[in-house]
């Protein structure tokens, strides 16, 4: 993999990454943009004890443009956030973040009940393919294996950050998941404190392991791996399965079989092992209806610093899908009290999943 730095014209970085041998040079952006600055903030709710991130100025953010202005796709006759005639991955800051380094919130405050402080982060956009009409399932296995990289690498260099504690590579794709932009790109948030999924997951690997002396996650892995009927997708290196307890209408967990921390720490045999069975999954994702189906994938890895013993990388890939024409809504279990209901069984997802191929 190569790396070609550069800067956009209001300052913000850009990277292209390129199979060996592409020699890319960067190319200047001749845009007239404005130095960005935002109001971060974060706050904390006394009720739950989690940051609440406020951006404000992300409503003025670009919504669903017309394919041929498209700030996604490479520059051509509009100048978009890419200025080149073509690429293969690229990452670049987020002109709209929700969190930013240098943002300028009010001054932090805390007074047992109004907590606050700089939403100081990092967002990033990371463009999977220059074809605005391609999707990650329709990628090759060479192209989706440099995405990964691509990830292992802004994961290291986002660690590496005073002040982040956590790095989240996610995808959100399709209407029905509310994008913006529907070139095929993903995003990564690098938080300046640990979200509360990952917080979550940890505390109840953490428990498990002074429990039982074994690996929640490891455990998991074994008990899907043995009874076989929510596995979706295998190899030496991974497996893909529905959970038992799926919060959402299809939903798939994929785990390497052996334990690492964070992306940057697969071997290149666990990077293609994964590349082999997420486009699996993806595609059979497509098969479920009679067009594509929306998702999120979402990253969980080691926090930048801490607990990184318990960790075990995994992706959760859901959809709010429930039938072809019909989407499950957050309401008021959900959205009230965080108590999901899901309306179908895993096991005949599983099934549904194993069969479209």
């Amino acid at each position: 993999m190569e790396r070609t730095e550069g800067r956009l014209a209001d300052g913000r970085q850009i990277i292209w990454y390129d199979a060996d041998g592409t020699h890319r040079t960067a190319v200047p952006d001749r845009r007239d943009l404005p130095t960005t600055v935002t109001g971060s903030q974060l706050r904390l709710d006394p009720l739950t004890g989690q940051w609440i991130g406020i951006a404000s100025h992300r409503q003025s953010r670009t919504f669903m443009p017309p394919a041929q202005e498209c700030p996604l796709c490479p520059s051509r006759d509009h100048l978009s956030e890419i200025p080149s005639a073509e690429y293969q991955v690229v990452a670049f800051e987020n002109r709209f973040p929700s969190y930013e380094l240098n943002a300028e919130a009010p001054e932090a405050k805390s007074d047992g009940i109004e907590q606050s402080r700089a939403g100081r982060g990092r967002c990033e956009v990371v463009c999977f393919t220059s074809d605005h009409s391609s999707t990650f399932a329709a990628l090759s296995p060479e192209h989706a294996r440099l995405v990964v990289d691509t990830w292992a690498d802004r994961t290291t260099a986002l660690n590496a950050i005073d002040g982040i504690e956590y790095v989240f590579p996610f995808e959100n794709r399709g209407k029905e998941i509310g994008v913006t932009l529907q070139h095929p790109h993903g995003q990564i948030y690098a938080y300046p404190f640990l979200p509360p999924r990952a917080t979550i997951e940890l505390e109840r690997a953490r428990a498990y392991r002074e429990q039982h002396g074994r690996s929640l996650f490891g455990d998991i892995i074994e008990r899907e791996a043995t009874d076989g009927t929510r596995v979706i997708a295998r190899n030496d290196e991974w497996i893909a399965f529905v959970p038992f307890a799926a919060r959402w209408p299809v939903e798939v967990h994929l785990y390497p079989t052996r334990q690492v921390p964070d992306l940057p720490a697969l071997d290149d045999v666990a990077r293609d092992g994964f590349v082999e069975v997420y486009l699996d999954v993806l595609q059979r994702f497509d098969l479920l209806y009679d067009d594509p189906t929306g998702y999120i994938a979402a990253w969980q890895q080691a926090p930048a610093r801490r607990h990184r013993d318990d960790a075990w990388l995994h992706l959760e890939l859901f959809s709010f899908r429930r039938a072809a024409d019909k989407v499950k809504y957050l309401a008021g279990s959900e959205s009230g009290q965080g108590a999901f209901v899901n309306d179908g069984s895993p096991e005949d997802v599983a099934q549904r999943l194993q069969d479209a191929k």
